[in-house]
């Protein structure tokens, strides 16, 4: 029973989805609105980013100490300069675990 409920919602979830893409008319956008929407991605990126570095489990703010916000950095840098998805986030993981093994390494001693 469980396993009918996933299945269905699914579906439903990408009919519901898949009709806006498939069926809608795309002539009745102007290009005004075409460039806007282009940028759709751009916004809701950072609002998904951002709260996984800034805030911890709890809800609050990070101190400035935690490897999440270099690794971040990096990642920024990284992706400014080189304009290359793969890399940046391969910089930002490898930064962020070489700081999370450091301070492990640290506190054992």
């Amino acid at each position: 029973m469980t396993w009918t409920s996933i299945f269905i919602a699914g579906l439903i979830t990408y009919f519901t989805r898949m009709g806006m893409v498939t069926l809608i008319n795309k002539d009745i956008f102007n290009e005004n609105f075409r460039k806007i929407l282009n940028y759709v991605p751009s916004v809701v990126f950072p609002s998904i980013i951002f709260p996984g570095v800034l805030l911890d489990d709890y809800g609050s703010l990070v101190t400035i100490s935690d490897p999440k916000i270099y690794g971040a950095l990096t990642a920024i840098v990284v992706g400014y300069f080189s304009r290359n998805v793969i890399l940046t986030i391969s910089t930002g993981l490898a930064s962020y675990w070489i700081l999370i093994f450091a301070q492990l390494k640290i506190a054992m001693i």
